[in-house]
């Protein structure tokens, strides 16, 4: 496994695989891989000839007073998990490298941003989709692999290839969880031992709504009722939203008729953590 942080020299090779015929499966990251971010390069590994996993914390997704500075870092840990998963390439740039002096071209997605984290946090995926537009750009993958817990980024990544005509494939992988059910997140360790104890909640509430719905329940103020109703039971949890909304359009929805994303943001102390499930009515007894 080979870690590259030059622009160029992964762009040249990026070409000449584009030239050998080679399928390129991308992992986008932002480090400290956990076994969610493991999931994605397995699935890559089995589905193309090479896999380049990016791991790189992108300062222009993150909003003030966020937790930039002190996201962790950590790539002797990152690359030595990636090259036993069978990663060919890290693409690990400085973020001179990736916004030079000068840097003023950004992409955005609009409607698809305005709803959940989008809500709460201005320009953030402004800073993702400009961003994965870059790593597209200089990895030139055939696939890009993306973690279905963060649902509405990958939304709003496959609109983005949709509506800018990117030649790739997005391929949304399932949700990993700890034994306890909650939903990995390199964000996990910042979460005091009460909080911790306290975080599988979330999926849990979001399981006693998907249950409520494959009994028969399609209103939205329903199943965010019984969510909320159940994460106030957790003394530490403080919710942001809980929000049922259409999966394509992640429009907020009244009643569940087509494929919908429950979806919900929760604080522990300074810890926001977030977490879905998909709600489809073919699933409904």
């Amino acid at each position: 496994m080979q870690i590259i942080q030059s622009v160029a020299q992964m762009q040249n090779l990026a070409l000449a695989w584009r030239r050998e015929g080679k399928r390129v499966g991308l992992v986008p990251t932002m480090g400290f891989l956990h076994e969610g971010h493991l999931s994605l390069a397995q699935k890559a590994k089995e589905q193309n000839d090479l896999v380049v996993m990016s791991i790189f914390v992108n300062p222009i997704q993150f909003g003030q007073g966020e937790d930039y500075e002190v996201y962790p870092r950590d790539l002797t840990r990152d690359a030595a998990l990636a090259e036993a998963e069978g990663v060919d390439y890290i693409f690990a740039p400085q973020v001179a490298e990736m916004y030079p002096k000068g840097y003023n071209t950004f992409v955005e997605v609009f409607g698809l941003t305005d709803t959940l984290c989008g809500a709460s946090r201005p320009g953030h995926f402004k800073g993702v989709a400009t961003v994965v537009t870059k790593l597209f750009q200089i990895i030139l993958p055939t696939t890009a692999y993306f973690g279905q817990k963060d649902g509405q980024q990958v939304a709003v990544i496959e609109r983005m290839v949709q509506d800018l005509n990117m030649p790739l494939s997005i391929v949304r992988v399932p949700i990993k969880r700890e034994p306890d059910g909650l939903a990995m997140s390199s964000r996990n360790v910042y979460l005091a031992e009460a909080e911790r104890k306290e975080a599988p909640v979330l999926y849990q509430s979001l399981l006693f709504a998907q249950q409520a719905f494959q009994k028969g329940e399609m209103s939205a103020a329903v199943l965010k009722a019984l969510v909320q109703k159940s994460i106030k039971k957790a003394s530490l949890a403080k919710i942001e939203y809980v929000e049922l909304v259409d999966a394509s359009t992640l429009l907020p929805i009244e009643k569940v008729e087509d494929k919908a994303m429950l979806a919900l943001a929760v604080f522990f102390g300074s810890t926001r953590l977030i977490d879905n499930i998909m709600l489809e009515p073919e699933d409904r007894k």
